[in-house]
């Protein structure tokens, strides 16, 4: 009897301690989400929100409408582009830039800490930055052409006798730029951790560089690299300011995030603007189950 007291109070003791958490998650999360939910599932529009409640009339008519608008495939083909190939480039200059700055030298940690500035930076200081620098009249990068490009206004340009598409990837690359320091501290920090032992047992028995970065280091780094990539393909998946503040999703840079905004602010239509968000959502969901499914599961079980 006194143990089971003793368990109940602890019961209680517990619960009171992760009561605050439990309450601002409730408010700032689970009740948004559920208005959301409702929202979408309802006739809503700026006009007409305050008639709007739990016991309204729901219907799939947002959904319908969302999925058959134009550019709605358009916009979800550019939002995976944009997230896979932001997600690769950025992982990869960020390896790149933590092996080359794993080694001791002169003013070593000034560098690292210049690396985190496009990070740290305000995006609306590092968007204006780049407008100001691919500006095809006075930018500097057209300065170096033969011929000016409209980096962030020119939908498709030809290069090496192919069409690409200019503006999509000037966003693309605005993203490895702004968050590679972000892996870059993940891959830094774990090879700071890595046994010195074994890259020095490696350069005794003859490896090459590369022979050592393969059989290694990237053994070493697998998860890390793992984590980086779900992480960043979350975060990069739900990415609006980047891109709206670059181009405001023309220029076929559009991406879901922009077509929620503008179903809300160009349209006043909050249900469809909801619903836009929940598709956007199940799509996200989807992906991460397909992760833990077939890549999460497996390093588990290693």
């Amino acid at each position: 009897m006194r143990a089971r007291t003793l368990r109940e109070q602890e019961g209680r003791a517990g619960l009171a301690l992760i009561s605050p958490t439990l309450i601002i998650t409730l408010v700032v999360v689970v009740l948004p989400l559920l208005w959301a939910i409702m929202l979408a599932f309802q006739d809503s529009r700026l006009i007409n929100i305050r008639r709007v409640g739990v016991f309204g009339h729901y219907t799939l008519e947002n959904f319908s409408y969302v999925v058959s608008e134009p550019g709605f495939w358009s916009a979800l083909v550019n939002t995976l582009v944009y997230t896979v190939a932001g997600t690769a480039l950025s992982i990869a200059i960020g390896l790149v830039t933590a092996l080359a700055l794993r080694d001791k030298f002169k003013g070593r940690t000034l560098v690292r800490a210049s690396i985190l500035i496009p990070y740290v930076a305000p995006v609306v200081a590092v968007t204006f930055l780049w407008e100001t620098m691919l500006n095809p009249q006075y930018g500097i990068v057209n300065s170096w052409l033969s011929e000016p490009i409209a980096f962030l206004t020119q939908a498709r340009g030809e290069f090496l006798g192919l069409q690409v598409p200019v503006a999509l990837l000037t966003v693309i690359a605005f993203e490895a730029w702004r968050y590679f320091p972000f892996a870059f501290l993940f891959i830094l920090a774990r090879l700071q951790a890595l046994p010195a032992e074994l890259d020095e047992a490696a350069v005794v028995d003859g490896a090459t560089p590369t022979q050592r970065f393969r059989f290694v280091i990237m053994p070493q780094l697998w998860r890390i690299i793992a984590l980086l990539s779900v992480l960043r393909f979350v975060f990069t998946f739900t990415k609006f300011d980047d891109v709206y503040l670059l181009t405001g999703g023309g220029a076929g840079t559009e991406v879901v995030s922009v077509r929620v905004y503008n179903f809300l602010t160009a349209r006043d239509d909050i249900g469809a603007s909801a619903a836009q968000a929940i598709v956007l959502a199940i799509f996200l969901v989807v992906f991460l189950a397909i992760y833990l499914r077939f890549f999460a599961g497996g390093e588990r079980d290693q």
